[in-house]
């Protein structure tokens, strides 16, 4: 039996990765010559190429696109199991990247990081704010946060809590245009969108009688936080996590309004590569998270008003 040429496939994995020959070279320590003799001895192997070259571009072909995402897994596997042996005798160490989204980040994985890091002197975390959905796998993150429905996929996902979201506008708003006393009356309204949740809104009441409607307004953002300053404004309705509108309710500067109404409730979910191996350092972050998360979640999911059934 032919054993597969995994030092090729690991030279392979870090060319797509860097996108270019003397890239990879530099950051695994071999010779540009080498590199380029790995990948074209492995692209002699499976009888295909896997790059388009150029004088000035590397681009991974059609074939090389999927095994691309294979040899970065390999790749993976081998470091992880690796530090899986050299991590049973020490303590966490080590880089961690972690990916979450932006305003829950900031509010609630933030903090956390920096008890995590204090508990873990020999630990580095790399911690990757934005709303845009990532490739964990191709863009190396150890570790995922993600807030919402989550697609069929090869990664391991793990829920960690339910999250309220509320409709919600300024006193203002109300007085100038009325209060909707059923979700129906939403269309005669300014409807801010939030681009990472597209399509309707969906509600449920007391009966189990589901609804859906279209947003439509004059502001769609990508950041929920930037729709924050509109409502306040008086320019609309919004319908917000409670991590981002909890504080303005509090105050009186927003008010949740269809109290016989609610919006699903949305999972909180830790990813993670399909690999089930994973270095202490990994395993120690993603314990910590699971074990913290479950406070900020349960806070923002206390409802100012009453409500009426959450869709399952």
């Amino acid at each position: 039996m032919r054993l597969p040429d995994l030092e090729a496939w690991a030279i392979f994995a870090a060319v797509a990765e860097h996108r270019s020959f003397s890239g990879a070279a530099a950051a695994i320590g071999l010779s540009k010559a080498t590199v380029s003799k790995a990948v074209s001895r492995l692209e002699a192997q499976i009888g295909q190429s896997l790059f388009h070259r150029t004088s000035r571009r590397l681009a991974l072909t059609e074939a090389g696109r999927p095994l691309a995402d294979h040899a970065a897994r390999l790749l993976a596997e081998a470091r992880a199991a690796e530090e899986a042996a050299h991590d049973a005798a020490t303590s966490p160490a080590g880089r961690v990247r972690l990916a979450a989204p932006m305003s829950f980040g900031i509010a609630n994985v933030a903090p956390l990081v920096a008890r995590f890091l204090a508990q873990h002197p020999g630990v580095e975390i790399d911690l990757h704010l934005s709303d845009a959905r990532i490739d964990i796998v191709a863009e190396g993150f150890d570790v995922a946060l993600r807030i919402g429905d989550l697609a069929d996929s090869s990664l391991r996902a793990r829920r960690l809590c339910g999250i309220a979201s509320h409709i919600v506008a300024a006193p203002a708003y109300l007085a100038a245009a009325g209060a909707p006393a059923h979700p129906n009356e939403l269309s005669a309204h300014r409807l801010l969108g939030y681009a990472n949740a597209p399509g309707p809104w969906r509600f449920a009441d007391a009966e189990g009688t589901v609804l859906t409607v279209q947003a439509d307004g004059p502001l769609t953002a990508n950041s929920g936080d930037a729709l924050v300053p509109a409502l306040l404004q008086g320019l609309g309705i919004a319908r917000l996590p409670g991590f981002i509108v909890g504080p303005h309710l509090a105050s009186g500067a927003l008010v949740a309004i269809l109290p016989d109404w609610t919006p699903p409730p949305i999972g909180l979910h830790l990813l993670t590569p399909p690999s089930p191996l994973r270095p202490m350092r990994v395993e120690a972050l993603i314990a910590f998270l699971a074990e913290h998360l479950h406070d900020p979640c349960a806070a923002a999911a206390t409802k100012p008003v009453a409500s009426g059934r959450a869709l399952p």
